[in-house]
Protein backbone atom coordinates (compact mmCIF):
# COMPACT_ATOMS: atom_id res chain seq x y z
CA UNK A 1 0.00 0.00 0.00
CA UNK A 2 1.55 3.31 -0.98
CA UNK A 3 0.85 6.73 0.65
CA UNK A 4 0.64 10.03 -0.96
CA UNK A 5 1.92 12.58 -0.13
CA UNK A 6 0.06 15.54 1.99
CA UNK A 7 -0.23 18.68 0.50
CA UNK A 8 0.57 21.94 1.52
CA UNK A 9 -2.78 23.02 2.42
CA UNK A 10 -3.57 19.62 4.82
CA UNK A 11 -0.46 20.17 6.47
CA UNK A 12 -1.57 23.68 7.11
CA UNK A 13 -4.79 23.14 8.26
CA UNK A 14 -3.16 20.10 10.39
CA UNK A 15 -0.69 22.60 11.91
CA UNK A 16 -3.75 25.15 13.01
CA UNK A 17 -5.88 22.44 14.36
CA UNK A 18 -2.91 21.49 16.52
CA UNK A 19 -2.22 25.28 17.65
CA UNK A 20 -5.74 25.80 18.03
CA UNK A 21 -6.38 22.88 20.69
CA UNK A 22 -3.09 24.05 22.53
CA UNK A 23 -4.60 27.57 22.73
CA UNK A 24 -7.92 25.93 24.10
CA UNK A 25 -5.99 23.93 26.52
CA UNK A 26 -3.98 26.68 27.77
CA UNK A 27 -7.19 28.45 28.46
CA UNK A 28 -9.13 25.84 30.28
CA UNK A 29 -5.71 24.81 31.84
CA UNK A 30 -5.92 26.13 35.63
CA UNK A 31 -2.98 28.38 36.50
CA UNK A 32 -0.58 26.97 38.83
CA UNK A 33 1.11 28.82 41.88
CA UNK A 34 4.69 29.09 42.63
CA UNK A 35 7.17 27.25 39.57
CA UNK A 36 5.84 28.07 35.89
CA UNK A 37 8.73 27.21 34.08
CA UNK A 38 8.77 30.25 32.49
CA UNK A 39 11.14 31.48 35.07
CA UNK A 40 12.28 35.47 35.75
CA UNK A 41 15.18 35.12 33.95
CA UNK A 42 14.09 35.73 30.11
CA UNK A 43 17.19 34.38 28.62
CA UNK A 44 16.80 31.16 30.10
CA UNK A 45 13.83 28.55 30.20
CA UNK A 46 13.33 25.73 32.53
CA UNK A 47 11.75 23.82 29.94
CA UNK A 48 14.23 21.25 28.61
CA UNK A 49 13.22 20.40 25.30
CA UNK A 50 10.31 18.98 23.21
CA UNK A 51 12.07 15.97 22.25
CA UNK A 52 13.42 17.59 18.47
CA UNK A 53 16.39 19.34 20.11
CA UNK A 54 14.92 23.07 20.48
CA UNK A 55 13.79 24.89 23.64
CA UNK A 56 10.63 26.56 24.10
CA UNK A 57 11.70 30.02 23.66
CA UNK A 58 14.78 29.57 22.70
CA UNK A 59 14.04 31.87 19.61
CA UNK A 60 13.34 35.57 20.50
CA UNK A 61 11.76 38.66 18.36
CA UNK A 62 10.99 42.12 18.58
CA UNK A 63 7.56 43.44 17.72
CA UNK A 64 7.86 46.74 15.32
CA UNK A 65 3.57 47.54 14.95
CA UNK A 66 2.65 49.81 17.39
CA UNK A 67 0.14 47.25 18.25
CA UNK A 68 0.35 43.76 17.32
CA UNK A 69 -2.64 41.15 17.34
CA UNK A 70 -1.49 37.72 18.16
CA UNK A 71 -4.29 34.91 16.91
CA UNK A 72 -5.41 31.94 17.77
CA UNK A 73 -4.31 30.47 14.11
CA UNK A 74 -1.91 32.06 11.63
CA UNK A 75 -4.48 34.08 9.93
CA UNK A 76 -6.04 37.82 10.68
CA UNK A 77 -9.84 35.85 10.67
CA UNK A 78 -9.19 34.09 13.90
CA UNK A 79 -9.58 34.90 17.62
CA UNK A 80 -7.30 37.35 18.95
CA UNK A 81 -5.56 35.86 22.00
CA UNK A 82 -3.74 39.24 23.24
CA UNK A 83 -1.86 42.26 21.85
CA UNK A 84 2.11 42.79 22.20
CA UNK A 85 2.86 46.22 21.46
CA UNK A 86 6.27 48.27 19.77
CA UNK A 87 9.50 47.20 21.30
CA UNK A 88 7.71 43.94 23.18
CA UNK A 89 10.28 40.89 23.20
CA UNK A 90 8.34 37.72 22.24
CA UNK A 91 9.42 34.10 22.66
CA UNK A 92 8.89 32.37 19.28
CA UNK A 93 8.24 28.64 19.67
CA UNK A 94 8.38 27.79 15.46
CA UNK A 95 7.29 29.10 12.63
CA UNK A 96 4.79 28.56 9.51
CA UNK A 97 2.87 29.38 6.09
CA UNK A 98 -0.53 31.33 6.89
CA UNK A 99 -2.51 34.37 5.82
CA UNK A 100 0.07 36.80 3.76
CA UNK A 101 0.49 40.06 5.51
CA UNK A 102 2.19 42.24 3.28
CA UNK A 103 2.86 40.07 1.08
CA UNK A 104 4.97 38.07 3.91
CA UNK A 105 3.29 34.44 4.65
CA UNK A 106 5.29 33.47 7.74
CA UNK A 107 3.49 33.41 10.92
CA UNK A 108 5.42 32.94 14.38
CA UNK A 109 3.85 30.55 17.22
CA UNK A 110 4.89 32.66 20.32
CA UNK A 111 5.05 31.04 23.59
CA UNK A 112 4.81 34.53 26.22
CA UNK A 113 2.19 32.66 28.39
CA UNK A 114 -0.64 31.86 25.82
CA UNK A 115 0.40 30.22 22.74
CA UNK A 116 -0.78 32.64 20.13
CA UNK A 117 0.32 33.47 16.00
CA UNK A 118 2.02 36.75 15.51
CA UNK A 119 2.58 37.49 11.99
CA UNK A 120 6.13 37.79 11.31
CA UNK A 121 6.06 40.84 9.03
CA UNK A 122 5.58 42.86 12.39
CA UNK A 123 8.26 40.84 14.57
CA UNK A 124 12.25 41.15 13.58
CA UNK A 125 14.34 38.07 14.88
CA UNK A 126 16.69 38.71 17.39
CA UNK A 127 19.59 36.36 16.91
CA UNK A 128 18.83 33.22 14.69
CA UNK A 129 15.73 32.48 12.65
CA UNK A 130 13.16 30.26 14.01
CA UNK A 131 12.85 26.77 13.23
CA UNK A 132 9.77 25.07 11.14
CA UNK A 133 6.93 24.00 12.56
Amino acid sequence: MSRTPRSPLVRRLAITAAAGALVTAAAVAPAVAGDDDWGDDPGRSSYHGDGGGHEQGRYRGVVTADRLALRGAPNRGSEIIRYAHRGETVRIYCKTGGESVQRNPIWYLLTDGTWAWGAARYIDNVGPAPRWC
